[in-house]
C-alpha cells in the first residue's frame, strides 16, 4: 500500500512563516483540518520529510513536529467524505461521488462563458489523491480561469507538472487541438492516467519525463502550476517550450515570490495577473 511521509506540526503559532519555510522542500498537500491545533503535512519522499524537519526544528524550536507515514487510502477516505464538486466559471471540477447532472447544469452567465463562449459548463470528474490537483487549491483555481480566458481553439498546449491532469483535460475539453501532459512524479503519472479514463471526451498525451531534460517542439499555450522556486529554476526550459506568440500561464507561487519569479521571466510581457489568498497566477505573452 502506498504510505506517504508526513510531519504532524502543532502548534502553528506563525503560519505564515511555516508556510514560507515548507516551499523550499517538495511538499505534496497540507492538511489543517483533521489534527486539531496542528497541520499535517505530506511529503513526496522520506527524504524530504527528514530534510524538512531538521529545518523547521532549527527555525521552530518551540514547535512540536512529529514525522508519521500515512497510508494514501486514509487522504481518499477523507477526501470521499468532505471534497465536492467546484466551480471555476466555466468549468466544474468533480469528484466520482458528485459529479453533476449535465442536464440540470444551469446556462453560463456571460462573464464566466470565456474564450471558447460556452453556453453551459464542463464537467471534468478528477479522482482525489495526495498532493494532485482537485480545484480546491487557490492555485489550481487560478490555473483554470487564466486557461478559459485564453482562445485554445486549435492550439498546441504543454502542462508541466501536470499532476491529476486536471488543466491539461481541461485544455482538450476547452478546443486545444493538441494537449501533452508531463510530469516526473510516477504516482502524479498514474493519477493523470486514471483521470483520463473518467474524461473520455479528452484527448491527452501522457509522458512521465522530467522538463529539464526532455526534448520538445515549441506550444501555442504552456501552463506551469509548480512553486517558485521551480518556476525560477525551469524558466529557460519553459522560454524553450513556448513559440512565438505563445502564451504561458504561471501558477503556484505566493504574492512574496512575485518579484523573483517575474524577474526570471522579464523578457515576457504580463498580459493578466489574478490573485486569491497569497497565491498569484500570471498570464505572460511571448513576442
Amino acid at each position: 500500500m502506498r504510505t506517504w511521509p508526513a510531519l504532524d506540526v502543532s502548534p502553528p503559532r506563525q503560519p505564515d512563516l511555516l508556510q514560507a519555510a515548507l516551499l523550499d522542500y517538495k511538499v505534496a498537500a497540507i492538511d489543517e483540518t483533521s489534527q486539531p491545533g496542528a497541520w499535517r503535512v505530506f511529503f513526496s519522499t522520506a527524504a524530504d520529510r527528514d530534510a524538512a524537519a531538521q529545518a523547521l526544528t532549527r527555525e521552530f524550536p518551540d514547535m512540536s513536529i512529529r514525522p508519521h507515514d500515512v497510508a494514501d487510502e486514509d487522504w481518499v477516505a477523507k477526501s470521499q467524505a468532505e471534497l465536492r464538486a467546484v466551480q471555476v466559471g466555466n468549468t466544474i471540477v468533480a469528484p466520482p461521488w458528485d459529479v453533476p447532472h449535465t442536464g440540470r447544469l444551469k446556462p453560463l452567465a456571460p462573464a464566466d462563458a470565456g474564450a471558447a463562449q460556452l453556453h453551459r459548463p464542463l464537467v471534468v470528474v478528477i479522482r482525489p489523491s495526495m498532493g494532485f490537483g482537485t480545484g480546491h487549491h487557490a492555485s489550481t483555481r487560478l490555473c483554470l480561469a487564466a486557461l478559459q480566458q485564453v482562445d485554445l481553439t486549435g492550439r498546441r498546449v504543454v502542462d508541466v507538472g501536470t499532476g491529476s491532469g486536471l488543466l491539461a483535460i481541461t485544455a482538450s475539453r476547452l478546443g486545444a487541438a493538441h494537449v501533452l501532459a508531463i510530469d516526473d512524479d510516477p504516482n502524479a503519472f498514474h493519477a493523470a492516467q486514471e483521470n483520463l479514463t473518467l474524461n473520455r471526451g479528452a484527448d491527452v498525451s501522457l509522458r512521465h519525463v522530467d522538463v529539464r531534460s526532455v526534448t520538445l517542439d515549441p506550444f501555442d499555450v504552456v501552463i506551469a502550476n509548480l512553486t517558485g522556486a521551480l518556476l525560477r529554476d525551469a524558466a529557460p526550459r519553459l522560454h524553450d517550450l513556448a513559440a512565438p506568440g505563445a502564451h504561458l500561464i504561471l501558477s503556484g507561487f505566493t504574492r512574496d515570490e512575485a518579484a523573483d519569479v517575474l524577474a526570471a521571466y522579464a523578457d515576457l510581457t504580463v498580459a493578466a495577473r489574478t490573485e486569491e489568498e497569497e497565491w498569484l497566477c500570471v498570464t505572460l505573452r511571448r513576442a
